[in-house]
């Protein structure tokens, strides 16, 4: 696989998206028939690894996918955009983990929720868990979920234990609480653990993650499985942003190339106000989609010549992908104001926009502020004190 034939298996796929965009709202997650035409075009596959039938192309071609489907709808964008970063990241968990998911079907899809909500025990062999995880996106697809959790610490006085952790189907309920104002068709529902029992090799430390030693690099050597888990899942929610601003760039562009104000019966596109709304949209989306796609492409230059990427240099990504949506929930914002009030109409794809990107901009990953807590520390040469980047 190629990634210019995974991205036109995308495009292939835009027109049917973007009608049923209307319908993935109504639903309040994905269509049956999107869903089953990522599995088929194999689009979950892009970061998975080649033993279990992945491609392993590298994370931009991903992100590239998710941008363009972005333009026709947001929510799929999302989905898969985590749900495609999963395959990644079920690759850096132990071997043992590996074959539980994917040992008899490659095609089995994870979704997680990794805000440490629930409670988690130290017993023999492993944890426990039980508690209510949110907002964890296409679980009503999926068969697995990684859920993020802080474990007593071995020892008194040692730091908490971020992990995550990797639970069966059978060992959670889903409840039905996504009704939300964007983001609509992601069915991202809350799952609810009774007491579920999670062995150690179905864990994944964030400190393994920061300091990339990874048990899953035994079999997956590839140089996508050096990068830093704190850089590739945040561009995961932050390219449906971009998508999403470039699609309400383009919409924009063609209704204002036919608007006629009602007032002088002038052409609203010979407006020099609404001229520059639009340049200065174009300019913040534009510099969003080539930042993070370059940062990227960057990064897998260095892990390809087997070079460490810098700390330094990981707290930059980390701050451009959160300005990214920042960038793209001030184009977004400006494209709207200048619709006017047919803007507001719920036929209108750009109030869609604007919900969308307003719901990728709440996620904890998208956060400027604690990017820029990240990227300041490390200007300053203070040491790390948040290790997800």
């Amino acid at each position: 696989m190629t990634p210019e034939t995974y991205l036109q298996r995308v495009r292939a796929l835009l027109p049917a998206l973007r009608e049923r965009a209307v319908h993935a709202e109504q639903l309040r997650r994905l269509p049956d028939e999107t869903f089953a035409d990522f599995q088929e075009a194999g689009l979950f596959r892009c970061l998975q690894p080649k033993r279990y039938g992945g491609y392993e192309l590298d994370p931009g071609t991903l992100y590239q996918a998710v941008i363009e489907i972005g333009t026709v709808c947001g929510s799929s964008a999302w989905v898969l955009g985590v749900v495609g970063i999963h395959n990644w990241h079920l690759g850096l968990f132990a071997p043992e983990a590996q074959d539980d998911v994917w040992g008899k079907d490659t095609s089995i899809q994870l979704s997680t929720s990794l805000a440490p909500t629930g409670t988690v025990e130290r017993v023999d062999g492993g944890f426990r868990l039980h508690g209510r995880w949110s907002f964890s996106s296409g679980c009503d697809f999926c068969h697995w979920a990684v859920l993020g959790g802080i474990a007593p610490p071995l020892e008194e006085g040692a730091p908490p234990d971020a992990r995550t952790f990797l639970v069966p189907r059978p060992d959670y309920t889903i409840d039905d609480t996504w009704y939300t104002v964007g983001l609509c068709g992601t069915g991202s529902k809350d799952l609810v653990v009774d007491d579920a029992f999670v062995p150690e090799y179905r864990t994944h430390s964030y400190r393994d993650a920061f300091y990339l030693t990874n048990p899953g690099a035994v079999v997956n050597d590839a140089p996508l499985y050096r990068l830093p888990f704190g850089l590739v899942f945040p561009a995961c929610i932050g390219s449906p942003a971009i998508g999403v601003a470039l699609g309400a760039l383009a919409t924009f562009r063609d209704q204002t190339t036919a608007r006629i104000s009602p007032r002088d019966q002038s052409r609203v596109a010979e407006d020099p106000f609404v001229q520059f709304s639009l340049a200065e949209a174009a300019a913040e989306v534009t510099a969003a989609r080539d930042r993070l796609l370059g940062n990227f492409a960057e990064a897998m230059r260095l892990v390809r010549d087997g070079v460490e990427i810098p700390l330094a240099q990981r707290a930059r990504y980390r701050w451009d992908t959160a300005k990214a949506t920042d960038r793209c929930v001030r184009a977004v914002d400006r494209l709207f104001e200048a619709s006017g009030g047919r803007g507001i109409f719920l036929d209108n794809p750009i109030q869609r926009a604007w919900r969308d990107v307003h719901a990728i901009r709440a996620h904890a990953g998208n956060n400027l502020e604690k990017a820029a807590f990240v990227f300041g520390r490390s200007e300053f040469g203070l040491p790390p004190l948040d290790l997800r980047f």
